[in-house]
């Protein structure tokens, strides 16, 4: 396979890997602690992600417990999830922090298709902006005669199945969580 589609499919990867990170991130009425890891909270002099101050889990479906290392930052720790725009209410009881999950509104889960979609459509972009570089190459190596019109030709049809792959990817990725956020 030609250094160039590879590069390129790489890409697509790191695409796609983000683009589930994101979904991961979207509040749809179910705990997740990837949810609230790259909250930054103000501890220790330093912005740090909250991932690193303290451990995350899902005593309920809808319940999450952030239970801090050092006890001296679960203040710091309620303050950064309130300043967060997650629109979660943090209940301290001294000793961890819990996060109740509010169910989704029809109109909430609307505005999280949108959101989807969005996401989905920038993931697209940038598969067609790896594409677009990869294509670039190409004619700069047929220009040089590093490859002949036909081999050119060859990598773009290579290059352009593994661009239908990833898409194709990136459209299911984006229904399942469609489907997980419609769901009652």
């Amino acid at each position: 396979m030609d250094p160039n589609i590879s590069k390129a499919v790489q890409e697509f990867k790191k695409t796609i890997e983000h683009l589930r990170s994101e979904y991961s991130r979207l509040q749809i009425g179910r705990a997740n602690p990837s949810l609230v890891e790259e909250v930054q909270v103000e501890a220790y002099g330093t912005k740090q992600a909250l991932k690193s101050l303290a451990a995350i889990s899902v005593p309920e479906a809808t319940t999450l417990q952030i239970q801090p290392w050092d006890r001296g930052a679960l203040g710091a720790i309620e303050t950064a999830i309130k300043n967060s725009n997650l629109n979660l209410n943090p209940i301290n009881n001294g000793t961890v922090i819990l996060l109740k999950m509010p169910p989704l509104t029809e109109e909430r889960r609307k505005d999280l298709v949108k959101l989807v979609h969005q996401h989905a459509e920038h993931a697209r972009i940038a598969i067609r902006n790896s594409r677009g570089t990869a294509h670039t190459a190409f004619k700069q190596m047929e220009q040089n005669k590093e490859m002949t019109e036909d081999d050119r030709r060859h990598a773009e049809k290579q290059l352009q199945d593994e661009v239908d792959k990833a898409n194709k990817e990136i459209e299911e990725s984006a229904k399942k969580k469609e489907e997980d956020i419609m769901k009652v």
